[in-house]
């Protein structure tokens, strides 16, 4: 095989080539739009992530030019990686959209009616799913899983009635911190995220367990109940960090900084993982050398109160006509004196 042979793929009627090993979605993530399927545990920064929420799962239609057969199941498309000449439906399949369906009444058959008291509303990838592919009502009939709440630290609260075990925060602190203090216990219904005899969770960058959550499992308490994330306003700034990159966004409400989260890409990624001093503890804008407004998307409800510039136009516009006369009477006024 050559080192620059292309795989020809075709996602819902477009091709697109993608290099060998590439998965099937990551190939429609280089197409971009809406063929781009769901991923709730899925984390391209995280090893091994993947396979876990099965709401990326897609119709592959046509195996290869080799193999033309179509795949007897409905494949997780970021674990399942793509070969020459596939085809692969997603929004076009209706089978894709009820079993995408399906997975999200499963999500939500325990998940709590919490958005209205949520620090995830707003950026809560459940909410959009919810919206896009949910149902009106669940068919459960049963009492919904519970936990005791646990405290895990003074910066990091762990909502575990609202985890969808993604299991993202458990690779975080495996690949990104000294020594992991928490995981998965129990099995089947009753697994949980959980510490070792409720340790606290305190490594350098820890705190990037939040940024990954998709949830609002796991929020910062130094932001807890502050303001809804839609009236505040987030700004990209960097610092010489010396554990970090230090490049993060500040969301300010008028001139406080009410929290610190590391850049993420428009797939609700991080772009480079930020340590805890950064986002706990620099909370000042002198900290912070400011580079522009973040960009936000237009379909994020986050955008109603955004701005695009430092210096929005004034609250008063400029009357010429009012200036020129207001001179006019200065002149008379110095004249009279």
């Amino acid at each position: 095989m050559m080192a620059d042979e292309k795989f020809k793929v075709t996602i819902d009627g477009i091709p697109v080539e993608v290099a060998p090993g590439t998965t099937i979605l990551n190939a429609a993530r280089q197409v971009g739009g809406d063929i781009v399927p769901p991923a709730m545990c899925y984390y391209s920064k995280l090893e091994g992530s993947g396979g876990k929420c099965r709401t990326c799962l897609v119709k592959v239609s046509k195996g290869s030019e080799k193999d033309p057969r179509p795949m007897p199941k409905l494949v997780a498309s970021c674990r399942t990686t793509v070969m020459d000449g596939m085809e692969v439906q997603n929004i076009t399949s209706p089978d894709v959209l009820e079993a995408r369906k399906g997975v999200v009444e499963m999500l939500l058959i325990n998940h709590p009616l919490d958005c209205p008291v949520c620090d995830q509303a707003g950026e809560c990838k459940l909410q959009d799913l919810s919206y896009e592919h949910g149902v009106s009502q669940t068919r459960y009939e049963f009492k919904r899983r519970t936990f005791e709440p646990i405290d895990i630290g003074d910066n990091i609260k762990l909502h575990m009635n609202r985890c969808i075990l993604c299991y993202r925060c458990v690779y975080v602190a495996d690949q990104l911190t000294g020594k992991r203090e928490h995981g998965i216990i129990n099995r089947g219904d009753h697994a949980e995220i959980s510490t070792f005899i409720e340790n606290a969770l305190d490594n350098d960058f820890i705190g990037n367990v939040i940024d990954v959550c998709p949830v609002g499992a796991l929020t910062d308490r130094t932001f807890r109940f502050k303001s809804r994330v839609w009236f505040t306003k987030p700004v990209d700034a960097h610092r010489d960090c010396p554990t970090c990159s230090g490049k993060v966004t500040l969301w300010y409400k008028g001139e406080e900084v009410l929290r610190v989260t590391a850049r993420k890409d428009e797939y609700n990624e991080v772009e480079a993982f930020i340590c805890d001093t950064c986002r706990f503890d620099k909370k000042k804008t002198v900290d912070w050398i400011l580079e522009e407004p973040t960009p936000i998307s237009k379909q994020s409800v986050i955008d109603a109160n955004h701005y695009n510039v430092f210096s929005p136009p004034p609250v008063i516009k400029k009357n010429l006509q009012l200036q020129e006369a207001n001179e006019e009477q200065l002149e008379r006024t110095e004249r009279l004196k």
